[in-house]
């Protein structure tokens, strides 16, 4: 296996993007690509399935508009999803390349726990993209998990659109991430209590409560108050 410390130099991780085709709706390909790439280099991009199923003609135009390579996988016996088999078959492949940073699979299907599972034990950051439909237990196995439903551009970074009564639903998050971090005083640096969030809540995001970004989210919250430190910005609970 290829050092993966030899991709350290590079200003964008490489990701290993794969979608099973047949777990994914075809209208939200071109949200997803658009959001894979604010994460990294997607250098590699395969979509799997039976393409000779009629249910997945709506692939057809994104796959060619957006550069994806789309891998043929037959189902031989009823029942059977071979496009599940065939991308596991080759991130394991891919994984022994060592060229990758992080893997993206698109799917909202919990029989890649597994999957996800060996990617993290040889030390990939592993992304999931899925549905409000996954079930905890695929997405909780991710670094992270972004919902599907949160790429429809209601909320922007620079317009947020959440209402005070969503926000305080991640109010207790907050609460538990300072909870675990040392301070020498009541304030912290949000970016490090985002990091804290998203290490226990996989699938946390600041658009799941109708907001683009993160500091627009503490902003709505009557609980907190905010102020800058350089360029940091730091947050508090009220006393």
């Amino acid at each position: 296996m290829t050092d993966r410390r030899e991709n350290t130099d590079r200003d964008r991780p490489l990701l290993a993007v794969l979608i099973d085709a047949d777990n994914v709706p075809a209208k939200h390909a071109a949200a997803i690509m658009r959001e894979v790439a604010s994460i990294g280099e997607p250098a590699l991009r395969r979509v799997y399935g039976d393409w000779s199923n009629d249910h997945l003609k709506g692939w057809k135009a994104p796959i060619r508009e957006l550069g994806l390579v789309a891998h043929q996988e037959t189902a031989n016996t009823t029942g059977k999803n071979a496009s599940d088999i065939g991308l596991v078959i080759d991130a394991m492949d891919i994984l022994h390349t060592g060229r990758f940073d992080v893997f993206v699979i698109v799917s909202s299907d919990s029989d890649f726990t597994s999957l996800v599972n060996r990617l993290r034990e040889q030390g990939i950051t592993v992304i999931g993209i899925g549905e409000k439909k996954t079930h905890d237990s695929l997405r909780n196995v991710y670094n992270r998990f972004i919902l599907i439903e949160n790429l429809d551009g209601t909320a922007t970074p620079d317009t947020p659109r959440g209402s005070t009564a969503k926000a305080e639903k991640a109010l207790p998050l907050f609460r538990e991430a300072m909870d675990k971090i040392e301070t020498e005083d009541d304030w912290y640096n949000l970016g490090q209590v985002g990091q804290a969030i998203q290490a226990r809540h996989a699938d946390f995001d600041a658009r799941t409560y109708g907001f683009g970004k993160l500091s627009n989210l503490v902003a709505a919250l009557d609980a907190l108050e905010t102020r800058r430190t350089g360029n940091r910005l730091m947050i508090r609970l009220k006393p």
